[in-house]
């Protein structure tokens, strides 16, 4: 799972420089490969489930060029159409999930969205 994660390349910096506004230090850092993710427009990865099986999922989005363009995610998971949700959120809040995507593949191997994604996914508030 993640396969495609270890072999980004970053993006040009044309498709980049509209989005530096947006973030800050070590996630600057990081925002060359997560517009590359981003114009794949999916990705295969896991969720984690402390003391249970990871569960696989595809996410898959649309693509757009701007940062303030909503783009629509959709996960699907264990390949079960009843197991599908969607999100809809600016292009730059999106592109930011997908640097925390990035940044924890780096550290753990994991492909896997963040937590705080996971509460906009399934419209639980902080």
């Amino acid at each position: 799972m993640g396969q495609h994660l270890s072999t980004l390349q970053p993006a040009p910096n044309r498709d980049v420089t509209m989005y530096l506004p947006y973030y800050q230090g070590s996630r600057r850092d990081m925002l060359a490969l997560a517009m590359s993710l981003y114009q794949f427009g999916n990705f295969e990865g896991e969720r984690t489930i402390e003391g249970g099986n990871s569960i696989p999922f595809l996410a898959t989005w649309t693509v757009l060029p701007l940062p303030a363009d909503l783009t629509r995610c959709r996960l699907q998971f264990s390949s079960d159409a009843d197991l599908s949700y969607e999100v809809t959120l600016t292009n730059f809040e999106f592109v930011g999930f997908l640097i925390d995507v990035l940044i924890n593949y780096k550290r753990s191997l994991s492909a896997d969205f963040s937590k705080s994604f996971y509460r906009k996914l399934l419209r639980i508030e902080d």
